[in-house]
C-alpha cells in the first residue's frame, strides 16, 4: 500500500497536515498573492510538490509521493529573469545568476521542488520556491517553506503532496 497524498496548510509559522504540526520558517516578507523575483515573499496558493532532491552523501533517499533524485556539487537553479533557464535546474558552473544547490549549511540536504512558476515559467514571477531544511534559528527564507530536517522527512513520509499558503 502506497503513501496517501496529503495537502498541508501553512498557518503563520506552523505547517499542519496528516494530524501533525511542525514549526516552520517562510518568506522574510511574509506571503504574497503578487509574488515576484527577489521580493522575499512566499507565494499564496497551493504549491504542489513536484519532486524531491537530496544530498546522497548525507542522507538516504527520502520516502515520499514524488520522484526523488540525488544532487551533486554541479547542481544549481537559475534565478536570472533574462536567462532562458530561468527557474530551472542548471549545471554549474553556469554563466547567469543562479543558486548553488550543494551547500555546506545543510539547508538543502533535502529540497522539495514546489510547482511555483514551473509550467509555464513566467520571467520575474519568482524562482526556486522550495520546501527545505530550516536554519537552526528558523530564520525567514527568501520565499521557501522550511522545517527542521526530522520534520521535513516526517512531512514527506506522511504524504505531503502540496502546501497551501
Amino acid at each position: 500500500m502506497g503513501i496517501s497524498l496529503v495537502e498541508f496548510l501553512l498557518q503563520g509559522d506552523v505547517l499542519i497536515g496528516a494530524g501533525q504540526r511542525f514549526r516552520a520558517a517562510f518568506g522574510r516578507a511574509g506571503s504574497s498573492a503578487q509574488k515576484h523575483e527577489g521580493d522575499g515573499a512566499t507565494p499564496v496558493g497551493l504549491l504542489r510538490l513536484a519532486r524531491v532532491l537530496y544530498r546522497a552523501d548525507r542522507l538516504k533517499p527520502p520516502i515520499c509521493t514524488v520522484p526523488v533524485e540525488p544532487i551533486g556539487p554541479q547542481d544549481g537553479w537559475c534565478d536570472d529573469v533574462a536567462d532562458t533557464a530561468y527557474n530551472k535546474p542548471v549545471r554549474l558552473p553556469y554563466p547567469a545568476s543562479h543558486e548553488a544547490l550543494w551547500r555546506e549549511d545543510h539547508v538543502y540536504d533535502v529540497i522539495g521542488v514546489l510547482d511555483w512558476n514551473l509550467s509555464p515559467v513566467v520571467a520575474g514571477r519568482g524562482s526556486a520556491i522550495f520546501f527545505h531544511v530550516a536554519t537552526p534559528d528558523y530564520a525567514p527564507t527568501a520565499g521557501c517553506v522550511a522545517l527542521s530536517l526530522p520534520d521535513v522527512l516526517a512531512a514527506l513520509r506522511a504524504g505531503l503532496s502540496g502546501i497551501r499558503v
